[in-house]
């Protein structure tokens, strides 16, 4: 990883060491003890910025929504006015996967809340709608995706839109663990990332919209999750990134083209537990992500919300 990356990481270190630990003889990790259905995963012990774990981390693949954070971090960059009102129109809608929203056409919100349900509830309109209102519009906001990867050493990453819609957003888990650490060093991204459940008022209507997040693990009190985004379209599979506190030390976590529904969560579980203990997860265990998750989802959100593959 490039200097710039290293400093980001020794920065991570930094904030998440403060907390006291006890004392304790270093944990011996041994990869062969994790195992992983995720096809191409990484972890980076943040502390030490190295990696730990890797499984098929240079290959080039597509990564869905995991996008969004680099639609983020462009948008901040930017620094437009958080309250400028965004109203959705026909351009944001998905004519390449036929992803449901909640977002109709003439919704309007802040451009705060639309960076909020891009990243906690991957709301592919809201991601279409920042991209489209940034200077020079939707072209000019890809090149600019493009330009902040190669300037954070993401060689293999290359974006075409803002969603992740698209399967020509391709990176590797090793460019993404990158693209985690330089996401964390924004607040707004790690706090709207990692919101468990949000309400907006939508305009001119004032109806009100409720979202939870993807990834359900942030609603696990067993979980210290500081940076979260999840991502899915058929090309990619179930995918997940995560910068996360584990054994009083901050890892980032990158999973890619899972298969099953709850794989994901089950490969994070998998992993916490590896790194806890240096041991793997019994078969016994792996299932409890899977059963917590369901029960996580309020009532009014199952009602209320229907979502699709693609927009994960």
């Amino acid at each position: 990883m490039n200097v710039r990356l290293t400093l980001v990481f020794l920065t991570l270190f930094t904030a998440f060491a403060a907390r006291p630990s006890l004392a304790q003889s270093p944990l011996v990790l041994d990869p062969a003890k994790l195992r992983l259905a995720s096809l191409n995963a990484v972890i980076v012990d943040a502390s030490a910025n190295r990696s730990v774990y890797a499984k098929g981390a240079d290959a080039v693949t597509p990564i869905a929504s995991l996008t969004k954070l680099m639609t983020a971090m462009v948008t901040l960059d930017a620094a437009l006015p958080p309250d400028e009102k965004i109203t959705i129109d026909m351009d944001d809608l998905d004519y390449l996967k036929g992803s449901h929203s909640r977002l109709r056409m003439g919704a309007e919100l802040p451009r705060s809340e639309m960076l909020r349900l891009a990243l906690m509830s991957s709301e592919n309109r809201a991601a279409s709608s920042l991209a489209r209102t940034y200077p020079g519009g939707t072209r000019a906001f890809v090149a600019a995706m493009n330009a902040k990867a190669a300037a954070l050493g993401m060689t293999h990453t290359r974006y075409a839109d803002s969603t992740g819609l698209s399967a020509q957003n391709v990176s590797t888990a090793n460019d993404l663990a990158m693209l985690v650490a330089a996401a964390a060093e924004y607040p707004q991204i790690r706090d709207f990332s990692t919101t468990a459940s949000h309400y907006v008022e939508v305009q001119p209507t004032g109806q009100i919209l409720g979202y939870n997040n993807t990834n359900n693990l942030v609603k696990n009190g067993q979980w210290d999750i500081k940076l979260s985004k999840t991502g899915y379209i058929r090309e990619a599979g179930k995918c997940l990134v995560m910068l996360a506190t584990i054994a009083s030390k901050p890892f980032v976590i990158v999973l890619l083209d899972s298969a099953g529904k709850y794989t994901r969560l089950g490969d994070a579980q998998r992993v916490r537990h590896w790194l806890e203990t240096g041991e793997t997860l019994p078969a016994s265990a792996e299932a409890k992500p899977a059963a917590k998750a369901r029960k996580a989802k309020p009532v009014a959100y199952r009602a209320s919300a229907r979502k699709t593959a693609s927009r994960i």
